[in-house]
């Protein structure tokens, strides 16, 4: 059975490739500053910037079965040299926009007979890293929400998290530039390889179906074995 689905953000990365997994077998919905990457995507664009912008619901149907907020950032800095606005510039876009673009769709959620949300944390919440205090302090508020909007809501709710580790999306290409970063990036992980987008839309994908209906409130380490495993 087809079902409505909102993706915020999909026009590269992770959403992307969930999008490029679903599109056949759903009515996507795809809220995101630009069309790139959407040309063989079967889905309804609705032009968005998380950011500044506000959610246009004209082509939104009634109910909706499925959200997942996608938009993310990767800001590596030493705590001394990150400004209290860039700690804010990291909330806004990976906490506020979730609970801006969340709070206008909520009640075609509801109308759903079990709505699926998924978020995306880090890895870098579980297992504190240095020069991930922005981010995972951005990313720490999405799980404790998640947690919290799962009991409030549940049964109508089922609200899960994807933690995943480096992933070869746009976002990482700093950390992944050249063939020395992207081996040191694979030795670090025990399985011996960065993330591929598909590892974390498969697992996306599962969490929107109903082989997931009896999770909720869970946070999902999609990393490689990064958050569990000292194989050093």
């Amino acid at each position: 059975m087809k079902k409505n689905i909102l993706l915020i953000g999909g026009s590269h990365g992770i959403g992307n490739a969930l999008a490029q997994l679903i599109h056949s077998d759903h009515n996507i919905y795809i809220a995101s500053r630009n069309k790139e990457g959407l040309a063989n995507i079967e889905a309804t664009y609705i032009n968005y910037d998380v950011e500044n912008g506000e959610l246009d619901t004209e082509n939104l149907p009634e109910v909706l079965d499925g959200f997942v907020y996608c938009p993310g950032s990767i800001n590596l800095k030493p705590f001394k040299m990150l400004s209290k606005e860039t700690f804010e510039q990291d909330m806004q876009l990976n906490f506020f926009g979730l609970i801006k673009s969340l709070k206008v769709v909520t009640e075609r959620l509801k109308r759903s007979k079990q709505a699926s949300l998924v978020f995306f944390s880090t890895v870098a919440v579980k297992v504190g890293m240095p020069f991930h205090t922005s981010v995972a302090a951005s990313k720490g508020a999405i799980e404790g929400f998640a947690k919290a909007l799962a009991a409030e809501y549940a049964p109508k709710f089922r609200v899960n998290v994807i933690a995943p580790s480096l992933t070869d999306t746009p976002l990482a290409e700093k950390l992944l530039g050249n063939e020395k970063k992207r081996e040191k990036m694979d030795e670090r992980h025990p399985l011996k390889r960065v993330g591929a987008p598909d590892d974390i839309a498969k697992i996306a994908s599962f969490l929107l179906s109903e082989d997931s209906s009896w999770m909720t409130g869970q946070i999902l380490g999609v990393d490689g074995g990064m958050s569990t495993l000292n194989v050093s």
